[in-house]
């Protein structure tokens, strides 16, 4: 009978599921939850990506709907309610500004059309975003087109960052998986990381926006650190002690 018929490894592999939806996400920290060795995890891993139910990425692996827009759409909607409201004054009424798919830059795209804009020209990676920008009076909105993400589906790829390569834009709105005071924002993607820094490098200023649950924390794939982010926004008070490692390195609102 193979491991993976056995109630041992069924029970495991639900364990597994388990503790990536509590997000534990890297093999190593896997294989000490589940007390097994980290090749019993990965041929594990391959199992479950075999039924659909996980994603492997770099170093670990996410549940299936862990990063589908509409999964994380409903999390932490009162944060990214704050923290769109703290976004929407930093959005000119003209020029050139950029998006990522996020769904905390999502927040911010819905609440445009409060916002009176005059002759704004908005790109974004994601399909999401793009239905709401182009909703907004006074806005002309442009997707980069590429390849769709698997974990979030955002557009990736050579297509999207040659896309954003034709922009010159003021000011781009990012989020991330993560953000620590090391080494910045962090995406569990690399794909998703090039894609975000291709916005940042056409951008005038670069602002990124968190809520307080991602800090602190890393994925496997480096984005941007913190000296090529402008603004922090985060849905905390700016003076907040959870705020102190970043303190002095970014402006914080």
């Amino acid at each position: 009978m193979s491991e993976e018929s056995t109630a041992e490894g069924d029970h495991r592999r639900a364990s597994i599921i388990t503790a990536l939806r509590e997000g534990v996400r890297r093999v190593d920290d896997l294989a000490r939850t589940c007390g097994v060795s980290t090749m019993t995890i990965r041929r594990d891993l391959l199992a479950l990506e075999q039924r659909n139910e996980i994603r492997r990425v770099r170093g670990g692996a996410v549940p299936v709907d862990a990063w589908t827009f509409g999964h994380r759409l409903g999390r932490s909607t009162a944060a990214k309610d704050v923290i769109a409201a703290k976004l929407l004054p930093l959005v000119p009424d003209n020029g050139g500004i950029g998006f990522d798919g996020s769904t905390t830059v999502h927040s911010l795209a819905r609440r445009l059309k409060e916002q009176p804009l005059h002759d704004l020209t908005a790109v974004t990676t994601g399909f999401e975003v793009f239905h709401e920008l182009s909703r907004s009076p006074g806005c002309r909105a442009y997707a980069t087109g590429g390849t769709a993400d698997l974990h979030t589906g955002s557009l990736v790829g050579p297509l999207a960052e040659m896309t954003l390569q034709q922009f010159a834009l003021h000011t781009c709105f990012l989020s991330a998986t993560y953000l620590d005071d090391s080494i910045g924002s962090t995406e569990f993607t690399a794909d998703e990381a090039a894609v975000k820094r291709a916005v940042a490098a056409v951008s005038q200023r670069t602002v990124l926006a968190v809520d307080s649950s991602k800090l602190g924390r890393r994925a496997v794939a480096k984005c941007l650190s913190l000296d090529e982010v402008d603004i922090l926004v985060t849905d905390l008070s700016p003076d907040d002690e959870r705020l102190e490692p970043y303190r002095g390195l970014v402006e914080l609102i």
